[in-house]
């Protein structure tokens, strides 16, 4: 039985099959995991009962917990770079150049298209030197079990406030990724790209703001 309590991090964390549930009630996890979830559906107008039994429908059971949720904090920073970082460095090249072909093909008939590629290129834009920031101070202390800085975990909190911010708008001008009846296999593509970087920010998000950041906070007491 799911207590209404607990913070959207720790379900999200204790069962990541309750990602999809989240989401489609626009109930934040990541940036703002530390809500309970019964203070979230107040926030959103949601019913906590119904919710609660959604959330129970997606449940995997015992044991569904994801092995990075056990992962001490160096061992997290390994596999949020690994998994997360490697992502969004791969895949955006193929985003940028599916964006301009996309808005060369269909931006006359498709107006929204020109804020859409604008805002990707604004998360893009913020993502790249928060990843490089990490990578090259934050992730190196935790690895090496050195004192870091409170200033400069809220820092990066705030930045994935900004990422957090800029996702919502895509959704909200793509219309949750729909793709229209005239769109073609590159308009698709595009789209399920902007989705799929949509998830896995999100999740990625959470593991740092919910899981280790609290972790490098309590080692440090």
């Amino acid at each position: 039985m799911i207590d209404a309590n607990t913070s959207l991090g720790d379900l999200v964390t204790a069962d990541p099959g309750r990602v999809m549930v989240l989401e489609g009630l626009g109930l934040d996890f990541c940036c703002h995991g530390e809500r309970s979830l019964a203070q979230a559906c107040t926030e959103a107008g949601r019913d906590v009962g119904r919710v609660v039994a959604l959330l129970e429908a997606a449940t995997v059971g015992p044991g569904a917990a994801a092995e990075w949720a056990t992962l001490d904090p160096a061992g997290l920073v390994d596999h949020i770079v690994v998994t997360h970082h490697a992502y969004l460095r791969r895949e955006a090249p193929t985003m940028a150049s599916l964006a301009r072909k996309v808005l060369g093909a269909h931006g006359e008939r498709h107006a929204e298209l020109g804020a859409v590629t604008a805002t990707y290129a604004r998360l893009w834009a913020e993502l790249e030197p928060h990843l490089d920031e990490e990578e090259a101070t934050l992730f190196p202390a935790i690895r090496e079990d050195r004192a870091v800085v409170a200033d400069d975990v809220r820092h990066l909190e705030g930045e994935h406030e900004a990422v957090g911010a800029l996702l919502d708008e895509l959704r909200t001008l793509t219309g949750d990724f729909t793709v229209p009846d005239d769109g073609c296999a590159s308009y698709d593509a595009f789209y399920r790209g902007l989705e799929a970087i949509d998830r896995d920010t999100r999740l990625h998000v959470h593991k740092e703001n919910n899981v280790l950041f609290p972790a490098v906070a309590a080692a440090a007491l």
